[in-house]
């Protein structure tokens, strides 16, 4: 292929990661492609051009994001500008979608063709946006299993599933003894993973009755151990105030940090909080409980907007209520402990360990941003 030019966009660390490796394949199969774009530090080592720093793009929360509107709609018209004046081949864009969409609608309109790679989740909500992925996008890629399906139900079918990438990248080198061993941990006794997920206010609502549960599961069965998983970007001390509304706690009781993954495969069953940690969770194949709570006016004003049968990322890939969900009002420290106490059970445990084995084949053992890269140079071979 001859030199082309393509420009990339992303806007959060998670999309930095997944355009870095795309990037890179993209080079092993065309080394003379000039990227250049919207780059986070892990594209920048790969030598993509740095037209604006998405570094400064990442912001939740409604009242930072009103106070950051002129910097995207700056960074906005940057981009667009470049994209005008250089005439690249295509535009790849990252996730990202409220940034992303508006972007690929203007570019679309100066005729530059839109590649989208990790498919907005508009089978989740805001499903109106199909109009724009319609209109704008020449080449959607997916990393989730029925998404295909699901766009060509709604017309479209510019699609290629390339496979889910922590298929490939969720690899645990620590056994189950090993991490035994490193936390004081009895190999023979059952373990129960807790994920409290990864913002703020799920610790704040979520961690507390997790540890109720702890203790309402010990006083029946004074063998089980429990290991809570702390996420990276959070503070242990989120854990010690949780703890402080608990009071006294199993004196099996661990945590952990940076070792989430290790503490899912030591683990015989565990409560997860609703998001990708579900689908970490399936792919290392633990037996899982998904968990969430928000607040009462959130739960209110989001819940008509969802338009899925289930919470559970897993779960939707699985296309069943594979694993319980324990969601708002259902979720107490009671239910959460009968359905761990269930997932203990030999034979139930065996049976949704060969489900999620299952479930695991259809994401695919790595390679995504080979297959993704192979597909944007198919269609730039044909454009």
């Amino acid at each position: 292929m001859e030199n082309k030019k393509i420009m990339i966009v992303v806007g959060e660390a998670s999309g930095d990661a997944h355009a870095a490796k795309l990037v890179k394949r993209l080079h092993e199969i065309s080394p003379n492609i000039n990227f250049f774009g919207a780059t986070g530090a892990k594209m920048r080592e790969e030598g993509v051009e740095t037209i604006v720093k998405a570094d400064d793009l990442s912001i939740v929360g409604l009242l930072e994001i009103g106070r950051a509107l002129p910097m995207f709609w700056k960074t906005f018209q940057k981009l667009k500008k470049t994209a005008i004046e250089r005439k690249p081949d295509a535009v790849i864009l990252v996730d990202f979608p409220d940034f992303n969409l508006k972007l690929a609608k203007a570019l679309k309109k100066q005729g530059i063709k839109v590649i989208y790679y990790i498919s907005p989740q508009l089978w989740a909500w805001r499903k109106y946006r199909i109009k724009t992925v319609k209109n704008s996008i020449d080449l959607l890629l997916t990393i989730l299993p029925f998404e295909k399906d699901w766009y060509a139900k709604e017309g479209f079918d510019r699609v290629e599933y390339v496979g889910n990438p922590l298929a490939g990248e969720i690899k645990v080198e620590t056994s189950k003894e090993e991490f035994c061993q490193k936390h004081n941990l009895d190999f023979s006794k059952p373990i129960i993973a807790l994920l409290p997920g990864s913002r703020h206010k799920e610790i704040v609502r979520i961690l507390p009755m997790m540890l109720e549960t702890t203790n309402i599961m010990s006083k029946q069965n004074k063998d089980l151990q429990f290991v809570v998983a702390i996420a990276s970007n959070r503070k242990l001390n989120e854990f010690e105030e949780a703890k402080n509304k608990i009071g006294d706690l199993p004196n099996n009781l661990v945590v952990v940090q940076n070792e989430t993954w290790g503490a899912l495969k030591a683990s015989d069953a565990a409560a997860v909080t609703s998001g990708t940690a579900t689908l970490e969770t399936g792919i290392i194949g633990t037996p899982m409980a998904i968990v969430y709570k928000t607040s009462a006016l959130n739960y209110k004003l989001l819940r008509p907007l969802i338009d899925v049968p289930h919470f559970g990322l897993i779960n939707l890939i699985a296309q069943e209520r594979l694993a319980k969900e324990l969601i708002q009002d259902d979720f107490t420290p009671e239910t959460l402990a009968a359905e761990l106490f269930h997932l203990l059970e030999t034979e139930k445990n065996k049976q949704f360990r060969q489900r999620l084995n299952e479930v695991n084949e259809t994401l695919g053992h790595g390679g995504t941003a080979k297959r993704a890269a192979q597909a944007i140079f198919n269609l730039l071979q044909n454009s």
